[in-house]
């Protein structure tokens, strides 16, 4: 396991790139939360900005068995979180936040804790009007709290992993 990440890192020192512009997308404000021994799942974040009407239908990472793109949204007083397996719509010239408390990656099965100070490999999918997919590596890097300072609520609700 620290051979993994000691490779994750070293990669992530090489290619680090926390702004990330493929051909109508851009991908800015990475991270993901650190997490503690044995817990097996967290959330990673960022601003997703397309030239042209498009959807983020997936996303995957070696350090997760599971990634998903999630909402989390207000149900009668109460915050719950839900996959969004049709993907989640990125307007053409609009940024879409993906944030605690609102859309974002989750990671689950964690093959092994996400320290700070290090980045991890994340491959989005993307898929265009006209149905043609396109793949993104971003390297997040992982923290304990977003790059602005801000505060992350990150509840789970009646989601189970």
């Amino acid at each position: 396991m620290k051979h993994l990440l000691s490779l994750f890192a070293l990669v992530a020192s090489l290619f680090f790139a926390n702004h990330v512009v493929a051909q109508t997308i851009a991908v800015t404000n990475a991270w993901a939360r650190a997490t503690v021994q044995g817990q097996k799942a967290t959330g990673a974040f960022m601003t997703v900005t397309s030239k042209e009407n498009s959807k983020l239908v997936a996303a995957s990472t070696p350090v997760a068995g599971i990634v998903e793109i999630h909402e989390m949204k207000m149900d009668k007083d109460v915050m719950k979180m839900s996959a969004l397996p049709n993907g989640l719509d990125l307007p053409a010239g609009k940024a879409v936040d993906l944030k605690p408390g609102g859309f974002h990656i989750m990671l689950m099965d964690l093959k092994l804790p996400l320290n700070k100070d290090v980045a991890v490999p994340l491959t989005l999918t993307f898929q265009d009007s006209s149905g043609k997919k396109s793949q993104q590596v971003v390297q997040v890097p992982v923290s304990v709290q977003p790059p602005s300072g801000q505060g992350m609520n990150h509840q789970h609700g009646d989601h189970k992993h």
